[in-house]
């Protein structure tokens, strides 16, 4: 599983993420507009309200962050409000013209050191520096060759530093209904089946999916020794409903009592949250 995508091109990466960069329509208003990110940011946080808990943006005040792959800079934006030193990288050309604008708009471009870089070669666009915080979110699967990534990212954390890694869970709903709605059951074809739709556009070249032990083997290959894991996330809403911005949930899901739901989130969320520290 682990090289199911090893030998896929960077830039198939890239002009994807281009097209459409991540959460780009969390909102109909005009691209660069403040009402624009206001709308993107609570709509994120309102249909993955675990970030933030994950996170814990105050924790990282007066310390330096590293994020590897910003997209359009929602969490970056709060890292920076907390009082963080960021720097903020990404494979998009355009996720990064829009997270620059974003900073901009909200007076925190001078908190934010913005660099376009490819994950898996980080030493060759930013220089040596040790960062008490390294935070990826939903972003390593999305690389051909994930562990090179991890391996520059270990370079960069300082000594007694944390990472904050989320990556997809093989063992999620998600998973299962991709696998029965749109394989048809192919388990053998399941890596191919789950890249095409794992994100709002299909079509993704690179997505791999972890269990907690594959990734906390990936982790301690790479350098980490894991703290914590933690699954959440499954996405309750309507897809016809969601894209026109109204929030109503599957049947299925507003008949789960909140606790059921919260239940069924932590054993089988798309979410694979991990923290980890240097080895």
């Amino acid at each position: 599983m682990v090289s199911a995508f090893e030998h896929r091109a960077i830039e198939e990466v890239r002009a994807y993420w281009d097209r459409r960069p991540c959460n780009l329509r969390h909102s109909p208003l005009p691209v660069g507009e403040r009402a624009y990110f206001d709308e993107v940011e609570r709509r994120k946080y309102l249909v993955e309200p675990h970030i933030p808990r994950f996170v814990d943006f105050p924790a990282w005040r007066g310390r330096r962050v590293l994020e590897i792959g910003c997209g359009i800079g929602t969490d970056t934006i709060q890292l920076a409000r907390a009082g963080a030193r960021v720097t903020a990288v990404d494979l998009s050309p355009r996720s990064l013209a829009i997270a620059r604008r974003r900073a901009e708009v909200y007076g925190l471009a001078s908190h934010i050191d913005f660099h376009e870089a490819d994950a898996e070669r980080l030493a060759e666009t930013l220089p040596p520096a040790p960062y008490d915080l390294v935070y990826s979110f939903g972003v390593l699967h999305h690389t051909p060759r994930p562990w090179a990534a991890l391996r520059q990212a270990r370079a960069f954390l300082a000594p007694g530093g944390t990472l904050k890694l989320m990556m997809y869970h093989r063992r999620s709903w998600k998973v299962l209904a991709l696998l029965l709605s749109e394989g048809r059951g192919r388990f053998w074809d399941l890596d191919r089946i789950v890249a095409r739709s794992s994100e709002a556009q299909t079509g993704c070249p690179v997505t791999y999916t972890h269990t907690r032990r594959s990734l906390a083997g990936l982790l301690r290959d790479c350098g980490f020794e894991p703290v914590r894991m933690q699954v959440e996330h499954i996405f309750p809403w309507r897809v016809s409903d969601y894209v026109r911005y109204r929030y109503r949930k599957e049947w299925y899901f507003a008949a789960l009592p909140e606790a059921a739901f919260a239940w069924l989130e932590r054993r089988l969320g798309w979410h694979l949250c991990a923290t980890a520290r240097p080895r």
